[in-house]
């Protein structure tokens, strides 16, 4: 496939790449909020939403597993994580949220005002038909990814209070 290199497809990625930065701008803002760098912010918004061992956490964030390591180690030591067998593979260890993680990853992403402001000024029926195009984009499933009436119903997907918007890696 050619790419695509009109005018307002330009113009598009060029948008989305303003929206990207200003995202990752602001989310690095909030963690240095809460003594965290940009890294642990994302783990711990990851680990909020569910245990997971070190390598899902590695490939999440496009990353080595040993970086991971240092970061959870950061965040175990702080009191936010903690390392513990996996209940299907003993073998493996998940780094869970602690309950003063899971807070601090709450207030986190209620401090994320830019990723849900904008949306704020969208209806509920355009921002259901950013969520799709945003989906389709990605390649994920759009069947499965939220009720009849466009609410938000996955986890990586934005709405307009910010609830269940994934971090940026």
């Amino acid at each position: 496939m050619t790419p695509r290199t009109d005018p307002l497809t330009l113009e598009v990625v060029d948008l989305i790449g303003t929206v990207v930065a200003r995202y990752h701008e602001e989310y690095e803002q909030a963690a240095a909020a809460y003594a965290l760098t940009g890294a642990q912010a994302r783990v711990l918004s990851l680990l909020a939403q569910e245990p997971l061992p070190m390598r899902r956490i590695a490939q999440c964030l496009k990353c080595e597993p040993s970086n991971v390591t240092g970061i959870v180690d950061r965040l175990e030591s702080r009191g936010l994580v903690e390392r513990r067998p996996d209940p299907a593979d003993r073998r493996v260890k998940l780094a869970a949220p602690t309950e003063e993680g899971r807070a601090t990853a709450r207030e986190l992403r209620g401090a994320l005002g830019f990723a849900r402001e904008p949306l704020s000024g969208l209806t509920t029926a355009e921002r259901a038909v950013l969520k799709e195009l945003l989906r389709r984009m990605l390649g994920l499933d759009t069947e499965e990814a939220g009720d009849a009436d466009g609410a938000d119903t996955t986890a990586g997907a934005g709405t307009a209070d910010g609830e269940g918007t994934a971090p940026l890696a």
